[in-house]
């Protein structure tokens, strides 16, 4: 297994928090983690976090852009220090990743993006975007 494989993406959100890893050099979305409260998702992101062996958390962050603000990145900076991670933690900017998760699925039926929106798809496809600008 290279060293690769120990990096997990995350799109931390609210509702929902995506999932990406790589796995022989192909970026692959995972399940996403539905959010019902901050310390069962913490729960679950470290018990996945433990079960891959992973070293490298790469946390989508918005930029906030100019003087924009940053309540945003104070919250998912809190929610990664309650997984107690002991490897690397590396922000990534998030801005317009779920952008372009969207168009990846231009293809799609507007029903079928409603249900990827809702059930988290569309969060863990903006986790591989996250994955891919760490990766360049």
């Amino acid at each position: 297994m290279d060293s690769s494989s120990k990096i997990l993406a995350c799109d931390v959100g609210l509702k929902r928090i995506g999932l990406a890893h790589i796995v022989q050099g192909i970026i692959l979305p995972l399940k996403p983690i539905m959010r019902r409260n901050r310390n069962q998702a913490a729960t679950e992101l470290a018990e996945l976090v433990a079960q891959r062996g992973v070293e490298r958390l790469v946390i989508g962050l918005p930029s906030g852009g100019l003087g924009g603000d940053t309540s945003t990145q104070e919250r998912i900076r809190h929610f990664i220090s309650l997984l107690g991670f002991g490897g690397e933690i590396v922000y990534v900017d998030e801005d317009f990743t779920s952008t372009h998760a969207l168009e990846s699925l231009h293809h799609a039926k507007r029903e079928s993006k409603r249900a990827y929106i809702k059930n988290g798809v569309l969060d863990s496809l903006s986790a591989c975007e996250i994955l891919r600008r760490y990766l360049k």
